[in-house]
């Protein structure tokens, strides 16, 4: 079974034993990402990376994951198709030649 398989199933275990698939629409689900996002920033604020929570860091990070996962799948995307198609996108859009080393967005290039 793929990693990417694994986790969905696990996650929707997860999800139906509680019945919480009636609250898990994809306008919700898109929400409860950007506001799990929003504690993600709230670790590293008037901070240093350095110094903020890592463990804390690594439960934010699981549940962005689980949010965009479940979210992937209420559209019937395979997440590793989609993310693959992206870096594909990413990389006509910013060539090697032309974006190595600069943070400038595509246009800029």
């Amino acid at each position: 079974m793929k990693e990417s398989e694994e986790i969905m199933q696990a996650l929707l275990k997860f999800r139906n034993e509680r019945d919480w698939e009636q609250f898990h629409n994809p306008k919700d689900l898109a929400l409860a990402l950007s506001i799990e996002s929003a504690e993600l920033l709230e670790l590293f604020l008037w901070k240093k990376a350095e110094d903020a929570n890592i463990e804390k860091v690594r439960e934010e990070l699981a549940d962005i994951f689980s949010f965009a996962f479940l979210l992937a799948n209420k559209y019937g995307f395979d997440v590793k198709e989609i993310v693959l198609d992206k870096i594909k996108t990413n990389g006509e859009k910013y060539p090697v030649n032309k974006a190595k080393g600069t943070s400038k967005k595509y246009d800029e290039l």
